[in-house]
This record gives C-alpha cells, sequence and structure tokens, in this order.
C-alpha cells in the first residue's frame, strides 16, 4: 500500500488561522493543546486508547509540496510570506500522548502538543481523526471480546468498515483491544494481526452437492478445515455432510477438522445440536463458529442461554461501532508561553459545565492499590508535579469538591509519554502483539464494577490541588461579576 501524503487532509479553518496568525505575528508563539474526549462510547467504564501509531506517521511527514502551494495560491486569501512559510515548512512540536492499549477516561489528556501556534493548531484534525476513530473501534472490540469470556473473536468487518483505511485501522485496532485477528489480508500484511478464514456460501453453490463443496474444500486444506454448513440446511445436510467429509477425507489423511461455521438461523439453538452431533460422531476437538451481525449484547445472551460456541467472527457492529459510532474526542488550548518562557494558563468557558475546559500544561497519573495492583483512580496535575507514594494523597471530585478519600498504600505511574522532541520522534512504537498484551493487563488491572457493560462503576477522574486552584481562580475571574 502506498504511503499517502496527508499534510491537507485538514479543516480549511486550521490554514485560515494559520494564515492569521503569520500575518499577525504570533505564529511562533508557544502554545499546548490538550487531546480528550468527554464521553466514554456506549456508556461503559472506560474507553480503550489506540491510534496512536498512525498519529505518530502523520506528523513524521507534515510537508506541503508545490501542487499544495498552488492550490492555496488559487484560493486568493492567504498571503505569500504565509505561502512561502508552508513551503519551508518543518515540523518542531513536542507531543506527548498515553500509550495506545491503555484504558482511558473522559477529561484526562490522550495527547498534548506544545509547539509554534501555526504547528500545534495546524495538526488538530488528523491527531483528532486518529485518536478518535481507533479508540473508538478499540473499546467496542474491548466489550465484545470480554464478552466471549476467552473464546476468541475475529473482526470480520472489512467489507462494511466506511472506507479502505477504515478497515485497515480498525483491525488493527480491534486487534489491540482483544480481538484474535482478522479477515482483513492486508492488515495483516502491514501489522502482523493474524488473517484467517474459510469459504462464503458461494463456495458451497458451486459445486453440484454440499458434500463435493466440502471434500474439495478438505482437500485443498486439510490442515485448516472449517465448513460453512448454513448453506442449506444445517442439521439436515450441513453438518452431517461436515461429518461425512470429515470420516471420507481427513480421516484417512490422518488430519483433524478445525471447525464448523454457522452464519445464519437461531445460532444457540444449533451449535447445540451441533455440539451433540459432532461428540457423537468422535469430533468433539472440532469448533464451532459464529457469524451474523454479533455484538457484546448477543454474544452475551447467546452464552447465557449456553450456546456451544468457539470462535465468533463479528464484522459490521464492530467496525462501525454501530451503537456508538462517533468518538467525540477534541482538541483544546490549555496554555501559552510568554517571551520569557512563563506558562500562561488558558480556559474555554461554557454554561454546559461538560465544556469547561482544564488549563494549564499537565501530566496524569494513574494510581494503584499496593495489595490488589488494581487501578483507584487518576490524578491530573501539573507537569511537574509529583505525587509521593509514601506519603498519604487525598483524592476529591473536581466537581463536587466535598467528595474526598485519603489513599494510602499506593503506587503512582504517570500516563502520558513524550514521542516527539522538537519535532523528531523519540518513541519507538511497540508491535501489535506487544500493544495487545498491554492492553490485556491494563485492562486487568481494573475493578469487574467498571466493566460492566450498563451502568458501571464510575472511576473518578481527579485535579491534583494546584491544578483544581488554578482552574477555581480562573472560573471565578470570568464569571464573577
Amino acid at each position: 500500500m502506498n504511503k499517502d501524503n496527508l499534510t491537507m487532509l485538514t479543516d480549511f479553518y486550521e490554514i485560515t488561522m494559520a494564515n492569521g496568525f503569520f500575518n499577525e505575528g504570533i505564529g511562533d508563539k508557544i502554545v499546548y493543546f490538550d487531546m480528550f474526549f468527554r464521553t466514554i462510547p456506549d456508556g461503559g467504564g472506560y474507553a480503550v486508547m489506540a491510534g496512536v501509531e498512525q498519529m505518530i506517521e502523520y506528523l513524521e511527514d507534515l510537508s506541503f509540496t508545490d501542487e499544495d502551494i498552488e492550490y492555496l495560491r488559487g484560493k486568493n486569501m492567504f498571503s505569500e510570506g504565509f505561502l512561502e512559510y508552508l513551503r519551508k515548512f518543518e515540523f518542531k512540536c513536542d507531543v506527548w500522548s498515553v500509550p495506545e492499549g491503555t484504558p482511558v477516561f473522559p477529561g484526562e489528556p490522550l495527547v498534548i502538543v506544545r509547539g509554534p501556534a501555526i504547528q500545534a493548531q495546524f495538526v488538530e484534525t488528523m491527531i483528532l481523526l486518529t485518536v478518535n476513530f481507533q479508540t473508538m473501534i478499540a473499546t467496542k472490540a474491548n466489550r465484545i471480546a470480554r464478552a466471549a469470556e476467552g473464546r476468541a473473536v475475529m473482526e470480520f468487518g472489512a467489507r462494511r468498515a466506511q472506507g479502505a483505511y477504515a478497515a485497515i485501522y480498525g483491525a488493527r485496532a480491534a486487534y489491540i483491544a482483544g480481538c484474535s485477528g482478522t479477515s482483513n489480508v492486508l492488515t495483516d500484511k502491514k501489522y502482523g494481526v493474524p488473517a484467517l478464514g474459510t469459504m462464503a456460501h458461494s463456495w458451497v453453490q458451486m459445486f453440484d452437492t454440499e458434500l463435493e463443496a466440502f471434500k474439495a474444500y478438505a482437500r485443498n486444506y486439510p490442515d485448516d478445515t472449517t465448513l460453512l454448513i448454513d448453506t442449506y440446511n444445517v442439521l439436515r445436510s450441513g453438518l452431517p455432510n461436515a461429518i461425512r467429509t470429515f470420516d471420507e477425507v481427513l480421516k484417512p489423511m490422518g488430519k483433524r477438522p478445525k471447525g464448523v461455521r454457522i452464519d445464519s438461523g437461531d445460532i444457540t439453538y444449533l451449535s447445540k445440536k451441533c455440539r451433540a452431533m459432532l461428540d457423537a460422531a468422535g469430533y468433539s476437538d472440532c469448533g464451532i463458529v459464529a457469524s451474523n451481525s454479533l455484538d457484546e449484547y448477543i454474544i452475551r445472551d447467546m452464552l447465557i442461554q449456553g450456546a456451544e460456541i468457539d470462535l465468533f467472527g463479528v464484522g459490521e457492529r464492530l467496525i462501525t461501532s454501530r451503537s456508538n459510532p462517533v468518538m467525540g474526542g477534541v482538541y483544546k488550548l490549555a496554555a501559552v508561553e510568554d517571551d520569557k518562557g512563563n506558562i500562561i494558563p488558558k480556559i474555554k468557558i461554557s454554561e454546559n459545565v461538560a465544556k469547561i475546559t482544564t488549563p494549564c500544561f499537565k501530566q496524569v497519573y494513574r494510581l494503584y492499590d499496593s495489595d490488589t495492583s488494581k487501578a483507584i483512580a487518576d490524578v491530573v496535575t501539573l507537569h511537574d508535579e509529583k505525587i509521593d507514594p509514601s506519603e498519604p494523597y487525598e483524592l476529591f471530585d473536581p466537581e463536587f469538591t466535598w467528595k474526598r478519600k485519603r489513599v494510602t498504600g499506593f503506587f503512582a505511574r504517570p500516563l502520558l509519554k513524550r514521542i516527539f522532541r522538537k519535532g523528531k520522534c523519540v518513541y519507538e512504537s511497540p508491535s501489535v502483539e506487544v500493544l495487545r498484551e498491554y492492553c490485556s493487563m491494563q485492562v486487568d488491572g481494573l475493578w469487574e464494577e467498571l466493566k460492566r457493560f450498563e451502568n458501571p462503576h464510575k472511576y473518578y477522574v481527579d485535579l491534583s490541588e494546584k491544578l483544581w486552584t488554578i482552574k477555581n481562580d480562573m472560573l471565578r475571574t470570568y464569571t464573577v461579576d
């Protein structure tokens, strides 16, 4: 797959503001932007961070071509000095990010960009695009994988994704968050996400009989025989013909079947019948695969009802996050530096309390119980604050400040890692296998009450006393007559 130059994949106002900053002489003023979200998809207890590797690729490739400059010149809106600036553009920002696979929560910065105003503002669109989409899919995939209770989940959604990049990067995010593989071959080629697949109904229809179709497939793939048994009738023909194929083709070769797949009908009922028939025929090791518009709720209900399923193939409801198809991450100015390098906090105020931003250059700490290693709460602090685990730490709700809790016997881990220093990447993206293992460990570090699909326990994201005081003072300054 050829690498596209995505520099111009931006909202037009990023360019008009950049031109204005340049003309007003403030384009090189150092600013700080936070990327964060306000609401967890599907009303869940947490989201799963993803998309950092693609964000890095974008930031490393920022450059304007002669064609880009001519396109902008044709708008008759931009000064020649600004266009020349773009021609010589060189990314010089510092960037911090929460690693992919980390459970994350509303209100805490996932990405911080520090640098010249033109540059830090310009990258808003692509940072939001990459992190919003993959985080949304990773969050959905993690819910589905947890619903499967240890059974494998394959991402099957390429044909229903909203475009090629959504299919590729969605499969990547799904694997990081807990899926076992994908149907998407290109995602396997690019990222090493295991690609798996068997047959479509058309394979069965291409032969004169279902039995001939099954035998032909088994001859071609004796080490990986999974047969689709619902083309005509699962119990009357599909499974009996599959068992006959196993007996007459695989058994003489000394091979065992991998599975049978059911893609329609009452899969819970059919799976139980198939399990009994397979066991009676001597194929208790033959897995049963279920597909057909599944999600975490359907999978949960199937298992409660006793479905005999070993692997789930999940497509459109995962790759589109159908139940909640928007991750509402935003990118807001948090501070600027004066001529002496002092950090001046900035705030956005709204009558909608959820839209009030938190000012300053920040860090995020996750506090863990030392005995259980379970996460207690997150604390957003000033960037140079330290949390000392040897001393009791008082947590308090930033909105309802009377809600307080003193914690002892904990350890604290900073979440934001530097990934760019003055425009140069200083971070090596882990493989998807490493990220997948990391994600699993981090989710295990959350209390079970937080993992409920409905009405999960609230996880607190608190502000340090110093940061809360700065924010509160600014609110009073701008709102009290």
